[in-house]
């Protein structure tokens, strides 16, 4: 086999390989392309003699996008057609093969977030939400019982009662009980939600479902957490529901996060408090889909709309700076913050 050497090849001139396995999303196209963009075009397509694309369908799908007109070709001619239909299927299937480090991972790409860098961090094919997620692994839980850290009685004025209130900037935290109206017309002060994500108790036992491997131990939620029938698990979202939708305005979305033991409460209660005019939408770990939620992951999303009026787009509540009550978090918010500036 003779060295190799790259040709600057027409993109017209270049055939798909005729049985490619390999399918590439727009999505994914479009992340090749991005790629290209920052770094150049580093990885040469490779080609038979007849100019079939036996590895890099999708940089050329890419270069397509970038409306480029020639890229880089290693042309491989040694191959019997045989080998060639096994090389399309290995080329693919062997970096599938891959695992990762996580905390490797983790730390260079924590890294580049503290890096002022001229290019999307997304670039390196890692969502925000994924960053987040990875990112946030790396911060260390306190080891033991976290009932060994209570401290015993003493007569001390508490730091924090019901009621209490923060002024965070432009946002508000109060101590309370969402399910006491009370509580959240103090929070909203007059104010009405255009958006609400709220990630209430899932009725499930921490211990056995949260921790791991089992050696971090953390203490149980102070209601909803495996003690309620199914009626009162019911009664208690719907009481939650029935205030965040009375804090709304009229064609507010609510998106409520629940896990796939209770789907069926919480598709069932609101339906007394949130007007459900739309399919509901469900997103876990990052993966959006809508109508059928198969196959469901541990924890899913929902989507719902309150009243009737029309529905405000994202980019609207970004410009006229909508009040967004939220409770919980989701990956994505953390790394979104810091690639934000």
């Amino acid at each position: 086999m003779s060295d190799p050497i790259i040709e600057m090849i027409p993109v017209a001139a270049l055939r798909p390989w005729a049985k490619n396995a390999r399918t590439h999303s727009k999505k994914q196209v479009r992340q090749i392309a991005d790629s290209i963009r920052t770094f150049g075009f580093t990885n040469p397509v490779l080609i038979d003699a007849s100019n079939s694309i036996l590895a890099g369908h999708g940089r050329v799908a890419a270069a397509t996008l970038l409306d480029m007109q020639q890229v880089p070709c290693l042309r491989l001619e040694h191959m019997t057609h045989a080998q060639k239909r096994a090389y399309v299927l290995a080329d693919h299937k062997l970096a599938l093969n891959a695992g990762w480090d996580d905390e490797v991972l983790a730390e260079e790409l924590r890294a580049l977030l503290e890096i002022d860098l001229d290019f999307d961090v997304e670039v390196t094919g890692f969502s925000i939400a994924e960053i987040d997620s990875l990112v946030e692994g790396l911060i260390p839980e306190e080891p033991g019982d976290p009932d060994d850290d209570l401290l015993p009685g003493i007569d001390t004025t508490p730091r924090c009662r019901p009621g209490d209130i923060w002024q965070l900037g432009a946002h508000r935290l109060i101590c309370g009980s969402a399910l006491d109206k009370a509580t959240v017309d103090a929070l909203m002060a007059g104010e009405k939600a255009q958006m609400v994500f709220t990630d209430p108790p899932y009725n499930v036992p921490i211990d056995g479902h949260v921790g791991g491997s089992g050696k971090i131990k953390h203490r149980e939620f102070a209601m909803a957490s495996g003690e309620m029938s199914t009626d009162e698990f019911t009664t208690f979202l719907s009481t939650g529901f029935r205030n965040l939708a009375d804090a709304s305005v009229d064609g507010s979305i609510p998106f409520i996060c629940m896990d796939w033991r209770h789907m069926g409460e919480m598709i069932r209660c609101p339906q007394s408090s949130l007007q459900r005019t739309e399919e509901p939408h469900g997103v876990g770990e990052g993966q959006w889909w809508r109508g059928n939620i198969l196959p469901i992951p541990p924890r899913t999303r929902l989507a719902f709309k309150h009243g009737s009026a029309p529905t405000s787009t994202r980019s609207s509540w970004a410009r006229t700076g909508a009040t967004v009550p939220t409770f919980g978090n989701t990956p994505g918010e953390h790394a979104a913050d810091r690639a934000n500036g």
